[in-house]
């Protein structure tokens, strides 16, 4: 597989050797995998000779089975630089995978697929990697087996089970990451390198190159300064906290002060409360003597009068007895009065009932005047109304000859009535048929309105995703009249699934620029449109062209009953309905109609597929695939990707469904225009009979009031002649009605003079009486006038004797309650100074008592005194005393804890000082001597470039970074390395020099550098190569893989440097076939068979 090169001078075609490809024409129509032949010169090494130059660690061989590209391949590198060169896709980044993954890498290290059974080849249940590591003591070989149903791998070490932890120690062992970039840069990590931090590049150079102990003393340094942190964070809490018990302890220690001062001010309230009492009862007791005092001089005064108020309360009494004598007179002569004036007025009502009367008589008569008058005019009316009838009677003819006509028309209402009963019979079954159909009106609207809301779910979807398309969507349904052509919306709301289960496959296979594109049939109509909505709404919208020849209709390449043994069940078309345009420019931008979607039946025989189908499109159930033909071998390469799932086309609107919805409502519409149209017509119809019936019943009761007239006038005049006799008979005789009046009211008067003599009579009598009540009413005022005074003379005496006595019961019950309330007071008093009945006011008390005041007023006034002193110290109880104790021994303890932390502390800090300067010093040394070398690099380029320690606060070892500055022209100030800075190129160089400057200083027994020259201009890649063989190539240098895809003719070369060739094609030879010695010897006789020739 490899050849070493010698010479400086010679030409990339001088030092070809290959790898051969064991390819299976018959099953495979891309490249799967390599073989690769043993490594020779022209005079072969001996084992010894090969591994002399290896450090410890490096690859001796590398061998694949059934890994990625390759069926079986081994790999023999050189021990200093090894250039793997090849085209793309032949399995160069396959080896780089290989080395990752059969070292115990992560499949993430290597930035392609994340499952580690997906880098089994195509086809194959499990495949292996094999790698052997130099090792002084014996080389040590790694294997590594890959199954794919269960995605596990196993293990062996020099043909011994064993386990991936195990693995990965002894990698560890021989100081080999693969996942530190500095050592191993696989070709999807080569952007990523100029996106680490300064922090993440510092770490990966002191695990590459720095000594073991660099990268543990950093970490220890992390942990001790997180620590140190904590501690200090824990002193400042503490000392923060002692303050505090000592501002709060020293509140307590006044608390405690103010808490014996109030003590002070209760006991003195205690003894002012204890005297109170005293001076309570002395005052009540002084009290008492003088209302007892005051009691008995009124029980004498009250008794006096008693005695004087005797004799008139006798005259009283006889004074009372003659009012009551004489009133009872008064009363009786009341009572003769008012009965004689009730008799009075009774002969006056009669008297009145009489006048009636006399008016009632004359009233009776006029009565019967009016009567006879209004019975003479009737008469006269009578009269008149009989001649005028008789007149108008004689004047009528006969009417004989109407009866026809009347019959005539009676016959004609009777089939008018017959029409209108048909028209509305005719009316009813229309209005039946409207009503059915208004009912079936409002049920396919509703069934379209269904839809609709289907489609505003769409809208929905596309307002949340993309707001500048759906405001253009609004604005063009409000401008459709400015196009020429038809403009439709965007292709995911205008196309309509058949099914939903399809439409992942729709939206995984049109673009989203497409699916929200709108699509013109014109194309200045697009130009208006992208002028609007583009240019002055400032709208991001997509559109589009439809052909001017429609691809609608265009058919696949092969039918689908060619494809259905493969399990196809249907082309992308016919899983969807679109406008025809729509199709037309999806069948011509996206083939649509010649990408067939499969099932699972085509997944499980989906490389008979790729062979037998020529298709370059396809779908299974749950993948898509694309396959191409290779540029360098002319076979078909595929490439798949799992689908999407469906966001936009999961609303399945039925088109058919809706385009006969839509007819069956406009063929409703036409039949309730027409079911209007016929009830208009019935309606006018039925309007001209009505107004002919009313027509003719208006001439037949013309007729008939003609017919019935003579009758009508010959029977109003017999029922008047009648009347007339009856008015005649009914005479009023007025002199006989007027005489009897006369009697009746003589009569009457006769009775009226005989009542007015009664009632004089009783008046005569009535105004004695009155006289006589009179007199006695005098001589009951003097009587009452001599008895008033007396009573209130009486009242006067009695009311002196009540007040009298009131005080009287006064004075007695304040004196009983004063003595019940000494009594209680005694007791009080007694009580307050703990004193037994009967037993003498102690000598302490009396002392304590001659220095309070012995007034109430002063003792109240001592007492709100000290109780305001005592109410302003409040909150305070003896819990405070026991509190400010506790509080001091915890300021005593806390200090002691904080003086041992402070103590750790420093004792930390010293020993991080020591770890620092154990970390620092030797780092500063390392990064100095990778600036000198990183410099000395970009000098030679004629660039300038610079690395760095970079810290912010030297004490935050996690913030510690390697900076790396550059500058590729004169003209420009150094810059640091970013992902945004400087182009692709320069950061390959950048990069590439970097790496080459820890080469030197490497722990690593190899690194791995994967196409770091794409990019590169030729003069920077030739610069970078010279550098590369030159650090590369020294004694004593680790491994090291250049991976290219090409190279510069004419480049330098070293002698120990090894060219690695890998080669794909159908021709190669397999690895088992393949014999380096016997090509030689060929070439050598074609050589010397030309040399003959000349």
């Amino acid at each position: 597989m490899a050849a070493n090169s010698k010479g400086r001078k010679t030409s990339q075609t001088s030092l070809l050797t290959y790898l051969s490809q064991s390819v299976d024409d018959t099953t495979r129509n891309s490249v799967r995998g390599t073989g690769a032949s043993p490594r020779s010169r022209g005079v072969p090494r001996s084992v010894s000779q090969q591994h002399s130059s290896f450090v410890e660690g490096s690859i001796v061989r590398i061998r694949m089975e059934n890994f990625l590209t390759y069926d079986s391949c081994e790999v023999t590198p050189g021990s200093h630089l090894n250039m793997i060169v090849g085209a793309n896709g032949t399995g160069k980044s396959s080896i780089v995978c290989a080395i990752c993954l059969g070292l115990a890498g992560k499949t993430s290290f290597t930035g392609r697929a994340d499952k580690v059974g997906l880098y089994v080849k195509h086809g194959c249940a499990k495949g292996s990697v094999e790698i052997e590591l130099f090792r002084s003591i014996g080389n040590l070989r790694i294997r590594r087996e890959i199954h794919v149903a269960n995605n596990q791998s196993s293990w062996q070490i020099n043909g011994e089970n064993t386990t991936q932890k195990m693995v990965e120690e002894h990698i560890a062992n021989l100081n080999i990451q693969v996942g530190n970039m500095c050592q191993f840069l696989p070709q999807e990590k080569v952007g990523e390198f100029a996106k680490m931090s300064k922090t993440e590049l510092l770490e990966a150079t002191e695990k590459s190159i720095g000594p073991p102990e660099m990268f543990k003393h950093h970490c220890e340094l992390k942990n001790f300064r997180e620590k140190e942190k904590e501690l200090e964070n824990s002193c400042k809490e503490k000392s923060a906290f002692l303050e505090k018990l000592k501002q709060r302890n020293e509140r307590i220690k006044q608390d405690v002060e103010r808490y014996f001062e109030r003590e002070r001010h209760l006991d003195r309230i205690k003894m002012l409360e204890r005297k109170r009492p005293w001076i309570e009862y002395e005052n009540v007791r002084c009290e008492y003597e003088v209302v007892k005092q005051q009691r008995d001089r009124l029980k004498d005064e009250l008794k006096r009068l008693k005695e004087q108020h005797a004799p008139m309360l006798r005259q009283a009494q006889v004074m009372e007895k003659q009012f009551k004598e004489l009133d009872m007179k008064i009363r009786n002569k009341g009572t003769e009065i008012k009965e004689t004036a009730q008799r009075c007025k009774q002969k006056q009502e009669v008297l009145e009932r009489k006048d009636t009367q006399i008016e009632e008589i004359n009233h009776a008569l006029r009565m019967k005047r009016d009567e006879e008058q209004d019975r003479q005019k009737r008469i006269s009316n009578t009269r008149r109304m009989i001649e005028a009838w008789q007149t108008e009677l004689n004047t009528i003819g006969d009417f004989d000859h109407l009866q026809p006509e009347i019959d005539s028309i009676s016959l004609e209402l009777r089939r008018i009535q017959e029409e209108r009963s048909n028209i509305e019979s005719e009316r009813s079954d229309i209005r039946r048929e409207k009503e059915n159909q208004e009912r079936e009106k409002k049920r396919l609207a509703n069934h379209l309105k269904q839809l609709a809301d289907m489609m505003n779910l769409k809208e929905g979807k596309l307002r949340e995703r993309f707001r500048d398309t759906y405001n253009a969507v609004m604005w063009l349904r409000e401008n459709k009249d400015r196009f020429q052509k038809n403009v439709y919306e965007p292709i995911l709301l205008v196309i309509n699934m058949k099914e939903q289960k399809f439409a992942k496959y729709i939206e995984n296979h049109i673009p989203m620029n497409d699916l929200k594109a709108f699509v013109f049939e014109n194309g200045t109509d697009m130009e208006v449109f992208l002028s609007e909505v583009r240019d002055n709404q400032k709208l991001k919208v997509n559109a589009v062209c439809a052909p001017n020849h429609s691809y609608a209709g265009m058919a696949p390449s092969r039918s689908l009953e060619q494809l259905k043994k493969y399990g196809f069940i249907s082309y992308l078309r016919e899983l969807f309905d679109a406008p025809e345009a729509v199709m037309s420019y999806l069948c011509h931008q996206h083939k649509v109609h010649d990408v067939p979607v499969g099932t699972a039946k085509t997944r499980a025989m989906i490389d008979q597929v790729i062979k037998e189908s020529n298709l370059r499109h396809l779908y299974t159930a749950e993948e898509r695939y694309i396959i191409k033909v290779s540029a360098y071998t002319n076979k078909m390469v595929s490439s798949n990707a799992a689908l999407r799932e469906s966001q936009f086309l999961t609303f399945t609107v039925d088109a058919d469904e809706r385009r006969q919805l839509e007819e069956q409502l406009q063929e409703v519409h036409l039949k309730l225009q027409k079911l209007d149209s016929q009830m208009a017509e019935l309606s006018e119809k039925q309007r001209r009979l009505e107004q002919k019936d009313n027509q003719l019943r208006q001439r037949k009761k013309e007729l008939l009031d003609l017919k019935g007239k003579k009758r009508s006038l010959e029977q109003k005049i017999s029922t008047k002649q009648d009347s007339l006799k009856q008015m005649e008979q009914d005479a009023i005789n007025l002199q006989d009605e007027e005489q009897n009046a006369n009697a009746k009211i003589r009569d009457v008067n006769i009775q009226k003079a005989k009542l007015v003599c009664d009632l004089k009579q009783l008046i005569r009598a009535c105004m004695v009486l009155n006289m006589e009540k009179g007199q006695l009413v005098l001589e009951n005022m003097t009587v009452t006038s001599e008895k008033n005074r007396l009573e209130s003379e009486c009242k006067n005496a009695a009311s002196n004797q009540r007040s009298l006595e009131l005080q009287f019961a006064q004075l007695d019950e304040k004196k009983s309650r004063l003595l019940e309330n000494c009594k209680s007071l005694m007791k009080k008093a007694s009580e307050a100074c703990d004193m037994r009945p009967g037993e003498g006011l102690p000598l302490e008390f009396q002392t304590a008592f001659g220095a309070i005041p012995d007034t109430l007023d002063e003792i109240d006034a001592l007492l709100n005194e000290e109780r305001s002193r005592a109410s302003c110290i409040t909150g305070l109880n003896a819990s405070v005393v026991e509190d400010f104790k506790k509080k001091t021994e915890e300021i005593e303890r806390y200090t002691e804890e904080l003086t041992r932390k402070k103590t750790e502390l420093d004792n930390y800090q010293s020993n991080i000082s020591k770890v620092k300067e154990a970390w620092l010093t030797p780092l500063k040394q390392l990064v100095e001597q990778i600036n000198e070398k990183f410099s000395e690099f970009f000098r030679s380029m004629q660039c300038a470039g610079e690395v760095d320690l970079h810290t912010e606060n030297e004490e935050e070892y996690d913030k510690y970074g390697i900076r790396i500055r550059v500058k590729f022209r004169s003209s420009t100030q150094l810059h640091e390395l970013t992902p945004h800075h400087q182009s692709g190129g320069e950061r390959s160089v950048s990069t590439m020099l970097y790496l080459m400057a820890l080469q030197e200083f490497s722990r690593s027994p190899f690194r791995v550098v994967d196409e770091i020259n794409q990019g590169m201009d030729p003069t920077n890649e030739r610069r970078v190569f010279e550098l590369v063989v030159k650090t590369a190539c020294k004694e004593n240098t680790p491994q090291y893989f250049f991976i290219t895809p090409k190279l510069l003719q004419l480049l330098t070369y070293a002698d120990n440097m090894t060219v690695l060739f890998v080669h794909n094609g159908p021709e190669m030879l397999t690895s088992s076939k393949w014999n380096q010695k016997a090509f030689l010897r060929r070439r050598k006789r074609v050589q010397q068979d030309a040399t003959v020739d000349q």
